[in-house]
């Protein structure tokens, strides 16, 4: 069967869906992937996966894609990040018949994605690009999609998108905000890049950003013209958002609990899932949040999803009548809702005053916890102290180390150069000495070589004598032959 390309792709393969659940790392597993789809999503993608390592390691693609595989979660779109074009053509030859599309990550704009090269940190690198969808276009048996940020610039966007359905691209994503814009810098996305694209380029788009409910996929739809719209956060905080409703958070965990207990994941992604579904409740059941922080089974968490339950359920009972939300909610903290992130801005007037000082604390309040008062400490040290009531973080008690000579770390404490064992190593490899106190015996080790060269050489000393003694002894029993045959 011919491969479908463009528009026939997206009508026939993807059932002309307009409602995409976006991928997550560690987020839109098999498990919220069926929950999405049960309530309106009509496409899913993977999680983001790394080529490189799915291409070498086989415990990565089973726990990832092969074992995920289910007749239910289809169509279905394997993402890939990548920046070498071999590699990522095997690892996606490798994933091809558990998917209808692969998909090139050009979008990812986190520390992670700049260390290792890849994601939105490839989009100048228009020559690398082009040989990665070219070779994955001649390869593949199925189409090859590319996710991507957009530049300031609108004309440089729509041309970064032509090179890339001229290099055999079938469908583009595009998220309408730039790679800088993440975290709380992240802004409003532009429409207007994405309807530009959409205007400039024969292949299916969706567009990515400012989605927070129904209402805002319809708009989004009428203003750009783009074929779909895919959804990461809005979906994370109410799966039901493809439907047009806002259910109750305890209905959607319960139903998304019973589908993990079906296809099991990491216990990190359930409780982060929960995490998001929970988001508002969590900010008035403090010690909830710190319970479902440090619950360690899948039936810890369905306890703690129980007591929320309780609690909502118990608030709800003793509602006044004509009550309205808190803390300037559009509904009451148990129904799902969009969580709209505070800008750096809001954040410093949430904290005080302008932004010097106690203005710039942020998430986290300042080290000043030398009394032990735990309203001071960060959450981390809340939770160590939990484990450990004695523990104390007064700088004052911390034990004082002696110093390296060589560069100010400590030194250790039967070192014979008074050195950290970084400099120590160093040292004794120059002057080939020993150090017990760091276990470093370059000095024993080398006199152990010569010992053991010295021993070879008496070994073969002998065996060159007997050689030389059998020689001389052939020599003379020739001469006496040649002497009798005379």
């Amino acid at each position: 069967m011919p491969k479908l390309r463009g528009e026939a792709f997206w009508r026939e393969t993807l059932r002309s869906a307009h409602y995409v659940v976006a991928p997550m790392v560690d987020q839109s597993e098999l498990a919220w992937r069926l929950l999405s789809r049960r309530h309106g999503a009509q496409l899913c993608y993977t999680p983001m996966l790394h080529a490189q390592v799915f291409l070498r390691d086989a415990n990565y693609r089973r726990e990832n894609l092969y074992d995920e595989a289910c007749p239910e979660d289809r169509p279905l779109i394997v993402q890939f990040c990548a920046n070498d074009p071999e590699v990522f053509v095997q690892a996606a030859l490798l994933a091809q018949d558990y998917c209808d599309a692969i998909d090139l990550n050009l979008g990812c704009p986190q520390m992670i994605a700049k260390r290792g090269h890849y994601g939105a940190f490839l989009q100048e690198e228009w020559d690398l690009l082009q040989r990665m969808i070219l070779l994955a276009n001649e390869k593949l048996s199925v189409p090859i999609t590319c996710k991507i940020r957009v530049f300031p610039d609108i004309d440089k966007t729509v041309k970064y998108a032509q090179m890339l359905e001229k290099a055999g691209c079938q469908l583009l994503t595009v998220h309408g905000r730039t790679k800088e814009q993440k975290g709380p810098l992240a802004g409003v996305a532009s429409w207007e890049h994405i309807q530009a694209v959409r205007e400039a380029v024969n292949i299916p788009v969706f567009a990515n950003g400012n989605i927070q409910c129904l209402s805002d996929v319809e708009e989004c739809i009428r203003k750009t013209g783009v074929h779909g719209v895919m959804s990461a956060e809005g979906n994370l905080h109410n799966p039901a958002l493809f439907e047009g409703r806002n259910p109750l958070v305890w209905e959607m965990a319960e139903e998304y609990l019973e589908i993990v207990r079906k296809y099991p994941c990491p216990l990190s992604y359930v409780r982060a899932h929960l995490f998001k579904l929970w988001h508002h409740t969590l900010q008035v059941y403090q010690q909830l949040r710190e319970e479902l922080a440090k619950v360690k089974t899948l039936e810890g968490i369905i306890d703690v999803n129980r007591e929320l339950k309780l609690r909502c359920q118990e608030e709800i009972a003793n509602q006044k009548e004509g009550e309205k939300p808190k803390e300037g909610l559009p509904f009451f903290h148990w129904i799902c809702q969009p969580y709209v992130r505070t800008g750096p801005k809001d954040r410093c007037r949430e904290n005080g005053d302008s932004g010097t000082e106690k203005g710039v604390r942020g998430k986290r309040a300042l080290e000043e916890e030398e009394d032990g008062n735990s309203e001071l400490l960060s959450k981390n040290k809340q939770k160590k102290k939990l484990r450990n009531p004695n523990k104390s973080f007064d700088p004052s008690l911390k034990p004082k180390y002696a110093k390296c000579d060589q560069c100010g770390n400590p030194k250790g404490n039967k070192c014979v150069f008074n050195m950290c064992r970084g400099c120590c190593k160093k040292r004794a490899f120059k002057e080939v000495a020993d150090c017990p106190g760091h276990g470093l015996l370059f000095k024993t080790k080398y006199e152990k070589s010569l010992s053991w060269q010295h021993s070879q050489r008496g070994i073969q000393t002998p065996e060159i004598s007997q050689r030389g003694d059998a020689e001389v002894g052939e020599m003379a029993v020739l001469k006496e032959a040649g002497d009798t045959t005379g």
